[in-house]
């Protein structure tokens, strides 16, 4: 069990007593929600028709610049919460007509959502547990996670140190990823459908990737790193809806401070079906539209809102 006092959850290590404060993540030690509700836009797999039951966490360890979530992200909105309340919350999300229980940005709390999650799973809940993450987590961490999470939805957002220190102040953020989807992997090595049509995922890894303007090598890369070290394994999910918010990039962002555009899109989508993947997702240009970005105004979080 990691010690939150002095916190080395994630790779930033910054040694914070979060019991007492906050950490790099904008959070401290107690479980912060911003949203529980059914989420229709994931890919169909993990949505189908009747929506993943998504928990929204407050505060982020990674932090990109250009993060579309950004109110909840820097640890701004959200409610405090217990983990037993964390626990009524996937069943209510269960009683809504859930497929799975999609724990959103939860990395710099999984120690103390642990037991939320044990909790369920003795009491019978009876759906898959998924982890929607940014991937900078470390493999010991992720581990830890052996026998609780069913479903890996990791993002793989640089593979140059470069690009991830500018824009996510992490240049270890390539090697970190790399590594913690291996582990994911070697937990879930083949994604297990149901038999409805289209299919909703059970168990394994899908890897996403979101273009960012200008960055299309680094993204061909990607793919082709990707699916030459797991081949069918995994599924691939490359992501066109890059949204600028042009407040905040303009001055010091210029070169992202626009959409990706309809040839950039296609050529990496060409590409992937050049290589040879046929297990992948592909998203209509219609999704980079701010629309698509959730209220987080604490739906679902307060029991009394339940009642």
């Amino acid at each position: 069990m990691h010690n939150l006092s002095s916190c080395k959850l994630c790779p930033r290590e910054c040694g914070t007593d979060r019991n007492n404060g906050t950490g790099f993540c904008g959070v401290g030690s107690r479980i912060r929600v911003a949203r529980a509700a059914l989420h229709f836009w994931e890919e169909p797999c993990v949505s189908g028709k009747q929506g993943s039951g998504t928990v929204f966490f407050s505060g982020c360890s990674l932090r990109c610049v250009y993060c579309q979530n950004q109110e909840i992200s820097r640890g701004k909105k959200g409610t405090e919460i217990s983990p037993e309340r964390l626990t009524g919350i996937f069943f209510e999300l269960k009683e809504q007509g859930a497929l799975n229980i999609n724990l959103v940005t939860a990395d710099h709390f999984l120690p103390v959502i642990r037991p939320a999650i044990e909790s369920a799973r003795k009491q019978g809940i009876g759906l898959p547990f998924l982890l929607n993450t940014s991937a900078y987590l470390k493999t010991d961490v992720v581990k830890s996670l052996e026998g609780l999470i069913d479903i890996y939805l990791p993002d793989y957002k640089y593979i140059r140190s470069v690009d991830s220190l500018r824009y996510s102040h992490a240049a270890d953020y390539p090697e970190v990823a790399k590594k913690a989807i291996a582990e994911m992997v070697r937990q879930q090595p083949r994604c297990v459908f149901t038999k409805e049509d289209p299919g909703i995922l059970l168990r394994g890894v899908v890897v996403r990737h979101l273009l960012l303007p200008g960055m299309l090598i680094q993204a061909k890369r990607i793919v082709s790193e990707l699916y030459h070290t797991y081949g069918d394994q995994i599924w691939i999910s490359l992501l066109s809806q890059y949204t600028p918010d042009h407040g905040l990039l303009s001055e010091e962002y210029p070169e992202i401070d626009r959409m990706i555009t309809g040839r950039e899109y296609k050529s990496l989508t060409d590409f992937a079906a050049g290589l040879g993947v046929t297990q992948g997702f592909v998203q209509n240009r219609s999704s980079a539209d701010r629309c698509f970005i959730p209220d987080f105004d604490g739906t679902g979080v307060r029991f009394d809102e339940q009642k």
